[in-house]
């Protein structure tokens, strides 16, 4: 296991840019670039922001390597490697730690439905096969199943490089729970509109959709909160409160797809089955956007 990681301050989960049938990578270099710029910890390339279910298994693989070769050893990047076949898992995390990755980023598996024991052998296989520590991914909203505190609990004792966990279930008090049981833990939220108030439980930074477009001031609200400055972060809160709230009008990542086309230049494909945002959802985008001065001038 890499010694030493601490996870906290903003991590960017990464849109991937598509052009045509396949990935834009230069884009996706240039989006990292722009993150490290910024002064993230770290970005997550494959996740659900990533639209990992519609990458081929090789893209999946090329992206991981792309982000880590862009970043350069910079930034963190925690891959995004789960899946709902176990052993799909271990082979792309696998992958993952041969091409430089910091972690990787393990979801709950979805659609089979799995019994709490099940979690637990499940990812306790992940960590068991690599040397990469572990990020848990709990979001029972896509994925079926609620991760509860005290399976987190029982796979910290039993897999010591499960040292993270990205917390997407809506509630803030989830954080508090897993910390009474786990206090060595880090929590990042899984929300960019709950960020600030797991903050105020005891998380350590979060996985944001919004950082594609503002990472200097996500990482910000993280700083100034964790030294100190709850009134400085709440004031950033309440600054990117309507953007949060745009970004999520509709399947997330279509409505951040179609932002970063406007701030990045980026396509805003999405792959089947998600749609293109609609027309009220572009409406209330922009109006997010041009209330920040984020949208170019024309």
């Amino acid at each position: 296991m890499k010694e030493g990681i601490a996870l906290r301050g903003c991590y960017t989960a990464l849109i991937t840019p598509f052009a045509g049938d396949g990935v834009d990578h230069a884009a996706l270099r240039a989006l990292v670039e722009q993150q490290v710029q910024a002064g993230v910890a770290g970005v997550v390339p494959c996740g659900t922001t990533g639209e990992s279910p519609t990458l081929s298994h090789a893209e999946h693989r090329e992206v991981i390597r792309t982000v880590v070769e862009a970043a350069q050893g910079r930034v963190q990047v925690i891959a995004g490697c789960g899946s709902n076949a176990t052993a799909e898992a271990v082979e792309l995390t696998r992958f993952a730690a041969g091409v430089g990755a910091d972690a990787t980023l393990q979801v709950v598996p979805y659609y089979n439905r799995p019994q709490q024991q099940g979690l637990v052998r499940h990812f306790r296989a992940v960590a068991e096969a690599s040397p990469l520590p572990v990020v848990l991914y709990n979001i029972p909203g896509r994925s079926g199943v609620d991760l509860l505190p005290e399976t987190v609990a029982e796979l910290v004792r039993q897999a010591p490089n499960v040292v993270a966990i990205k917390e997407a279930s809506g509630s803030p008090a989830r954080v508090a729970e897993l910390l009474a049981l786990v206090p060595e833990l880090s929590v990042l939220s899984g929300d960019d509109a709950l960020t600030l108030p797991m903050l105020a439980l005891g998380a350590k930074g979060v996985i944001s959709v919004a950082a594609n477009l503002v990472p200097e001031r996500i990482q910000r609200l993280c700083t100034l909160f964790l030294g100190g400055d709850a009134a400085g972060a709440l004031a950033e809160h309440r600054a990117l409160w309507e953007l949060f709230r745009a970004l999520f009008c509709e399947t997330n990542p279509v409505p951040v797809k179609f932002a970063c086309a406007l701030v990045h230049g980026t396509g805003e494909q999405v792959r089947l089955p998600l749609a293109p945002l609609g027309e009220p959802g572009r409406q209330r985008v922009r109006q997010a956007l041009a209330a920040l001065g984020l949208l170019p001038a024309a």
